[in-house]
């Protein structure tokens, strides 16, 4: 069996240090301010000042990885002699994974002794993060390539995302709600619980009077779905509001005595459509 390297893209909101003990390698998305036409790498301005622009009125517009890219970043490991097994970010949010199997069939014409698996996380931020650990650890106790994929096919709808966001009218910008409903819910303090469903989509499940409503409503989803109540694979990921990141995990601590794996920065691509104060939890659960 020839060796296989993980491949995912920065949307999954981990560290490149903690990526790189994971043995894995990352393929960055990018954005740009609306105001300028400079390119920046995900996660290339730091988190506070990215958030900190978006609340003085910057608004920041991201694009998916287009096949060259991808390509680029693959053929490293092909010539290395090495397979490669992507994980990407959810094609109900980005092109990106479309972009991959382009790229995929490209390369396997080229390295046709090569095995090159795009696999479909329906994940984001670090939703996808938790999915690449679990990846990760398969890989680890042995899984071939093909195993691997089979594995994340069987797994994906169990990877449950819960969010809150702190402002309207990031989503009204992008589309998930109407102006008047971001006037009137931000002047009412109406705070949306949403989550990815089936295809990979970031739909509003309910609304909430005022935020810690927001976080409690997400820990009883945890209580309602989680496989694992005490021992679970927990992360948090949070824009710029880590006391609600803390609040979270100790909640989740006290009723159910799980505790958090990872609370990470969402970045700033999957931030750019979320805006400043979102708080997201992910675990393994019965449904999403």
């Amino acid at each position: 069996m020839r060796e296989y390297v993980i491949f995912t893209d920065s949307a999954c909101d981990v560290s490149p240090e903690l990526l790189s003990e994971w043995g894995v390698k990352c393929v960055p998305l990018n954005f740009r301010f609306t105001d300028s036409e400079k390119l920046y790498f995900d996660n290339e301005i730091p988190s506070k000042e990215f958030y900190d622009k978006m609340r003085g009125g910057a608004v920041a517009k991201t694009s998916a990885l287009n096949a060259a890219e991808i390509t680029a970043a693959f053929e490293e490991a092909l010539k290395a002699g090495q397979d490669v097994f992507y994980l990407a970010f959810s094609s109900g949010l980005s092109t990106t994974f479309n972009s991959a199997r382009i790229a995929a069939g490209e390369l396997s014409e080229k390295y046709p002794e090569a095995k090159v698996v795009v696999a479909d996380s329906l994940c984001a931020s670090a939703g996808q993060g938790l999915f690449l650990r679990l990846v990760c650890d398969k890989k680890a106790e042995g899984l071939s390539i093909d195993k691997l994929f089979d594995y994340v096919k069987n797994t994906t709808l169990n990877i449950c995302h819960w969010f809150t966001v702190d402002d309207l009218v990031y989503l009204k910008r992008g589309g998930r709600i109407s102006a008047a409903a971001a006037f009137f819910g931000n002047a009412l303090g109406i705070k949306p619980v949403l989550h990815v469903d089936d295809e990979g989509h970031l739909v509003n499940v309910a609304k909430v009077r005022g935020r810690k409503a927001s976080i409690l409503a997400m820990a009883d989803k945890y209580g309602e779905t989680a496989f694992d109540k005490e021992n679970g694979l927990v992360y948090i990921s949070h824009a710029d509001c880590i006391d609600d990141a803390n609040f979270l995990a100790s909640l989740l601590n006290d009723r159910y005595g799980v505790k958090v794996d990872l609370i990470t920065n969402i970045g700033t691509v999957i931030g750019a459509h979320s805006g400043p104060g979102t708080l997201a939890l992910f675990f393994v659960g019965s449904k999403r």
